[in-house]
């Protein structure tokens, strides 16, 4: 009894975790996201001209987990094969487009396919393209105003760069043609590089940047799922309040063992 109660007091802990990350995260709109923990809520879509197929069907999806099992002596079913997509995907809130990568992910589709072949069981999950999914997850942006610039390191690229085309360097800095650079002529072609280095920099900080939803590193729940949240968060309430009854009784039950009276 003390195991099953250690078992429940855990998966008491576990659902009401994802209950409160739920019911507690404020869902964010992806043109105005801030980075780090965020839920969004849009449609599914898969990168243009690069589809994901389910593994068993062939059907054109977001994101799909498979199992085949074989029916084997004394009516047991063996493990075959499974498997589960790791490709990224869009979700688009109408404010803008995020990469989802569920690697890592707790997916709970709400579609399920179940058929049998002979003695195998062919089971597929799937999240489709267009359906509302919810996600919550770590929310980053690669690139455009994001982008972690360093200007000294890149100034010396840059210059190192203009270096190796010694012929091209003196066309542009050697002003008094002796066929070298001078310390006043290098000074002239460190502006120079500056000056576009920061113009570089410009134009990569207006660039919009590529955001991702992924694994949160803290170890925080990453879901995505293609059911209502409000739907989610009471499945796992109830669960909480399931697991704690077990834990509860679980308890109750070793006490009443412990100080029953042992018939002599």
């Amino acid at each position: 009894m003390a195991g099953i109660a250690v078992v429940a007091f855990f998966a008491w802990v576990m659902s009401l975790r994802r209950s409160l990350a739920i019911t507690d995260t404020p869902t964010s709109r992806i043109a105005s996201a801030a980075q780090g923990y965020i839920e969004l809520i849009g449609q599914a879509l898969n990168h243009p001209g690069a589809p994901v197929l389910s593994k068993l069907t062939g059907l054109p999806c977001c994101w799909y987990r498979f199992e085949v099992k074989r029916r084997s002596a004394g009516n047991k079913w063996e493990h075959v094969d499974s498997g589960v997509s790791t490709e990224s995907f869009q979700l688009d809130d109408g404010s803008g487009r995020c990469l989802v990568d569920p690697e890592f992910a707790e997916v709970i589709p709400k579609r399920k396919d179940t058929w049998m072949q002979g003695d195998y069981r062919y089971t597929e999950w799937l999240i489709l393209p267009r359906q509302r999914i919810y996600a919550i997850g770590q929310f980053s942006t690669l690139g455009g105003a994001n982008s972690e610039l360093d200007f000294n390191r890149d100034l010396s690229w840059t210059l190192a760069r203009w270096k190796l085309d010694k012929a091209k360097l003196l066309e542009r800095f050697d002003l008094d043609r002796d066929g070298s650079i001078n310390e006043e002529e290098w000074m002239l072609a460190r502006q120079q590089a500056k000056r576009e280095v920061r113009r570089q920099h410009r134009e990569i900080l207006s660039q919009s940047g590529t955001h991702v939803l992924h694994k949160p590193a803290d170890g925080r729940l990453f879901l995505i799922s293609n059911i209502d949240p409000d739907k989610l968060a009471a499945r796992y309430r109830l669960w909480t309040l399931l697991h704690l009854i077990v834990f509860f009784g679980a308890i109750g039950t070793a006490w009443w063992l412990a100080t029953k009276p042992q018939l002599v």
